[in-house]
């Protein structure tokens, strides 16, 4: 036997003995079998499964039930009319000037087809503004489907600008276009963001393994585990009572993608190191599942758990979005941990060609590589390390001090759609508000001392009568702020506050901008209930699995820490780069999940190996800088790609998803380069023995140097 061979003997990076236990009994056709079974299940899932993980067509937050909003549109399918809301064609010239009477002429005659497209033809009659605008109101039922509501509002702007005499222009807007130029923003949103994903994966696995072959088993196994997630997503959300829309779907192939292909790189990297010290690919592939699987089952366990947090939430796209991911993250983790071994053992040694592992080699953790040279940096001044990395993500952080939230209607898209530019012109004209109104309801015998109350209201523009029933009386009420925006949010409450003041008159205000009012307010619920959920998981966790208390309190501390200051540096960009006016509102929640819940990964891959080491005989300086030069360029990797594979969210023209993207990305690198690299390891060997407080795992296996010897 070689010098070498003998000093490495055992498994990677702890000089361990071979792991005693049972061997498995024909490791070849247990192989076979579980791709097999895995073919089998991926046919009958495709053939009898539903299409994809949506289980709803309306694209939205959805509120809850006991929001006026809802309450409102609930009351407004007792009208005649049932619920509707005006799309609203609003008639100018391309160059501002004043409409000449043969364009009146034009529009009155426009106005009749329009009319047949909607609830009330005799609703859609000219109205002129100003003398430059001229608006025709169709109406539309709010309780259709988004394919139906994009389908009635193509008709009505087909019919508007067929043949229409230049410099006359017609753009459609109001809350049916709104609604249905977001549902186009998520129309194909799944293959779209499952092909951009795949294709960053795939270059980025090209990039990591510099092998023709190897890449593409990961990448298969991934992708299969994605579709599987979407399908068992379809299959068991309704029982779950949760929706899944378009916007979940795509997430849920970025987590799965993310999360798969993680676990896939820990995986593969501690395969090759085994390699180095046995012939037997069965053995090495059993040494490393071994070592791998307690880190993956840590890491998958607490993002499932952190995203069933938003069953907590009052919005049902949140728990959607909460239950899809789980969904996914365990679907990934089974896809690793039994069908990706099967798949890496069965081609042997030559699918890492050109690099192919040889016995005898050195293990990662002895190698002299950049991430050896980077701990023994660390450990030269940890002191000075921990300060400076602490600096770095405070300076950060301090750009979130500034930060704004609540993105108005208008400013909602990557790329201005027709809505939007019709409600612009609208609003050069008149109010603001006029494109989207409230629904103000009361009781018929208040109905005019509540009509009164809200005109004193300030911001309110105007209250026009809209119909009644037997107990119900509706008005329209414009406001003069734009829906979304933080006046018309002050005027949505001060008017709620004030017709509740009027006797006996049961007052509810609901429409579109209301509804944007109560999504803030939900969504800030589920804040203050999600994250100290999420974070007492992650610290239940990481307890559970280090046996100790100070280690996990200081790793949530970077965490949250790193979260702030991928905030406050994104905020940065968007004020800068993409000149974003605010975050949208539930963006600080999304982002703290995910990047709480992904970026503890990379501190449970360090921590957990360096625990392992510790166990195995080492002192804690020597395990941590060991568990820093055997995971640095994995986890380094794994971040990378998480990090990419977020940004892919930018695709989709939707500023929302561009602003978590960009959150998770940047808050990824800093954990995988800043904080797990150089920040951990300094604290852990300013701690020394005492990070594992109250555990003592120095003393828990044999010593290193007895063995040695």
């Amino acid at each position: 036997m070689s010098p070498s061979l003998t000093r490495h003997a055992g498994p990677p990076s702890t000089d361990r003995p071979a792991p005693t236990g049972r061997p498995l009994r024909r490791p070849r056709a247990t192989a076979w079998l579980v791709l097999l079974l895995t073919l089998v299940g991926l046919g009958a899932a495709f053939a009898l499964g539903p299409r994809d993980a949506t289980t709803t067509k309306a694209t939205g937050t959805g509120l809850p039930a006991s929001s006026q909003s809802a309450r409102v549109a609930e009351i407004l399918k007792g009208f005649p009319s049932g619920a509707a809301a005006p799309a609203i064609v609003v008639f100018s010239t391309t160059d501002g000037s004043p409409l000449t009477d043969a364009q009146r002429t034009v529009i009155d005659r426009r106005a009749t087809p329009l009319g047949t497209l909607g609830l009330a033809p005799e609703a859609a009659t000219p109205r002129l503004v100003d003398g430059k605008v001229a608006t025709v109101a169709v109406l539309l039922p709010t309780a259709a489907g988004d394919a139906a509501n994009t389908a009635a509002i193509d008709r009505i702007r087909s019919t508007a600008t067929q043949d229409l005499p230049a410099p006359l222009r017609a753009e459609v807007t109001g809350g049916p276009a709104f609604r249905a130029d977001i549902g186009k923003v998520f129309a194909g949103a799944d293959t779209n963001l499952l092909i951009a994903t795949a294709s960053v994966v795939t270059v980025l696995l090209l990039l990591t393994y510099r092998s023709p072959i190897l890449w593409l088993v990961p990448l298969l196994v991934v992708g299969a585990g994605d579709r599987v997630a979407g399908i068992l997503v379809g299959v068991l959300a309704p029982h779950a009572g949760v929706q899944v829309d378009a916007s979940a779907a795509g997430i849920l192939s970025v987590l799965v993608f993310g999360a798969g292909t993680d676990y896939a790189l820990l995986l593969v990297s501690r395969y090759r190191d085994e390699l180095h010290l046995t012939d037997d690919r069965f053995t090495a592939m059993a040494r490393a599942w071994r070592g791998t699987a307690p880190a993956v089952l840590a890491s998958g366990t607490t993002v499932v758990l952190s995203l069933l947090t938003l069953l907590a939430a009052e919005l049902t796209g949140n728990r959607g979005l909460g239950f899809a991911g789980a969904v996914g993250i365990l679907t990934a983790m089974l896809f690793g941990l039994v069908v990706l071994p099967a798949a890496l053992v069965l081609p042997g040694r030559r699918i890492f060609w050109p690099l192919v592992p040889q016995v005898g080699d050195p293990v990662t953790a002895d190698r002299r590589g950049p991430w050896s040279r980077i701990g023994r940096t660390v450990a030269g001044r940890p002191g000075r390390v921990a300060v400076g990395g602490t600096a770095v993500l405070l300076l950060l952080a301090s750009g979130a001090l500034g930060i704004t939230t609540g993105l108005a209607q208008a400013d909602s898209f990557r790329r201005t759609p027709e809505a939007v530019l019709g409600q612009r012109t609208l609003a050069a004209v008149q109010p603001a508000g006029t494109a989207d109104p409230l629904t103000l309801l009361s009781t018929t015998t208040a109905a005019d001392q509540v009509a009164t109350a809200a005109r004193q209201v300030p911001g309110v523009a105007a209250v026009t009568p809209a119909g009644r029933t037997e107990h119900w009386a509706r008005a329209d009420v414009v406001l003069d702020a734009a829906p979304g925006t933080a006046a018309s949010d002050h005027t949505v409450e001060q008017l709620r506050r004030t017709v509740a003041e009027v006797p006996g008159a049961d007052a509810l205000v609901g429409g579109a901008t209301a509804e944007a009012y109560d999504t803030a307010r939900a969504n800030a619920h589920d804040t203050r209930v999600v994250v100290p959920l999420v974070l007492a998981i992650v610290l239940v966790v990481l307890i559970a699995l280090l046996r100790a208390l100070v280690a996990p309190l200081l790793l949530v501390a970077t965490v949250v820490a790193s979260y702030f200051a991928a905030l406050g540096a994104s905020w940065t960009i968007f004020r800068t780069v993409y000149d974003f006016p605010a975050l949208d509102t539930n963006v600080p929640l999304l982002s703290f999940l995910f990047l709480v819940a992904l970026g503890v990964d990379y501190n449970i891959f360090l921590i957990a190996r360096t625990r392992e080491d510790t166990v195995a005989g080492h002192d804690t300086r020597t395990a941590v800088l060991r568990a820093l030069a055997s995971t640095g360029g994995v986890i380094t990797s794994a971040g990378i790609l998480l990090a990419a594979v977020f940004a892919v969210l930018g695709v989709l023209p939707l500023i929302t998803l561009t602003q978590i993207g960009v959150i998770v990305g940047i808050g990824v690198l800093l954990d995988t380069l800043l904080v797990r690299t150089v920040l951990v390891p300094a604290l852990v060997l300013l701690t020394g023995r005492r990070f594992w407080w109250p555990g003592r795992p120095e003393g828990a296996g044999p010593d290193v140097r007895s063995r040695s010897a």
